[in-house]
């Protein structure tokens, strides 16, 4: 990852270099830890994945959902992803497996959890549910004073 001198990994380092610096003012017990924040733990203690591990985590993907053109908007608004939104879908997904949702560029959208297996998923109503929404790109822009 660092041996990539271009865009978003360059800019990621240079604001982790600032943060270090900065965080080099704090008293050393004062600080947990610098850096990304992947998640935070529900009230029951199950660990939500947060939109900020989107960048970390989709290279690494098992599992993976690509949404036509037409979806995309709508699962960045935070819908889910209907049977006829879908484009592809891995092979061998379980139901209820995390997946990373993808445009048809192969740009990662957000976290989703399977709904319905692969096998299921040819079979279904096109109104069917077969991604249920966990993340998007789109919680910058509408939650973007509360996103750590």
């Amino acid at each position: 990852m660092l041996a990539q001198p271009s865009g978003p990994v360059t800019r990621r380092l240079s604001r982790t270099e600032k943060l270090l610096k900065l965080a080099a003012s704090i008293p050393r017990e004062s600080l947990v830890a610098p850096g990304t924040c992947f998640g935070k733990f529900t009230k029951s203690q199950k660990f939500r994945l947060s939109v900020t591990a989107l960048d970390f985590l989709a290279p690494y993907a098992k599992y993976k959902v690509w949404v036509k053109p037409g979806s995309e908007q709508s699962f960045l608004y935070g819908n889910h992803v209907l049977k006829s939104g879908l484009g592809r879908i891995t092979e061998s997904t379980a139901q209820y497996q995390g997946v990373v949702v993808y445009s048809m560029a192969d740009v990662p959208l957000g976290f989703g959890v399977a709904a319905r297996s692969t096998q299921e998923c040819r079979k279904v109503d096109p109104l069917a549910i077969v991604v249920f929404h966990q993340a998007d790109v789109g919680e910058y822009v509408r939650n973007e004073d509360t996103l750590t």
